[in-house]
């Protein structure tokens, strides 16, 4: 369990340095909560604007404590975001993840770790703060063997 802890905040750690190599245009952390299992989640992003109009890409990698599980995922998101005349703009997606858990309180002999593949619906709105960053909250809800549910609250920084 505590080789994943230190993988995963090993690539939260990478996020700014891949968002810099040129293929992404902003970077951000990430936290939340998540339900099924029922966790705390931090996590990390990066971003490619418009690879068409109005949709972006945005991978990213979340760590999930508590529920006697930590949960380590990468994600590969798509959103939409929709035009409106407000500050907010709101947002609709979708995405695939690769999760991997690793459960406590296992018995003996019992393995304690599980690699599982999802996707999820994503609904979301950001607004661009006096700083020029970008501030989101979104829900994620989960296919296959995702959370069942996870909303998380972040900030996007351009890179320059």
């Amino acid at each position: 369990m505590l080789r994943r802890i230190l993988v995963g905040l090993a690539l939260l750690a990478v996020l700014p340095v891949v968002a810099s190599a040129g293929l992404f245009t902003s970077w951000g952390p990430e936290i939340g909560f998540s339900s099924g299992p029922d966790q705390i989640v931090v996590g990390g992003h990066v971003q490619s604007a418009d690879v068409a109009p109005q949709l972006d890409f945005v991978p990213g990698i979340d760590l999930g404590f508590g529920d006697n599980t930590t949960l380590v995922s990468i994600n590969g998101d798509f959103r939409y975001r929709i035009a409106t005349k407000s500050q907010w703009e709101p947002y609709v997606g979708a995405g695939i993840g690769l999760h991997f858990f690793s459960f406590d309180n296992v018995g003996p002999g019992v393995d304690d770790s599980d690699t599982r593949a999802g996707g999820h619906i994503i609904a979301g709105a950001a607004v661009t703060t006096k700083s020029n960053s970008r501030f989101f909250a979104e829900a994620k809800f989960g296919l296959g063997d995702s959370p069942d549910f996870k909303a998380m609250a972040g900030w996007s920084f351009k890179l320059k």
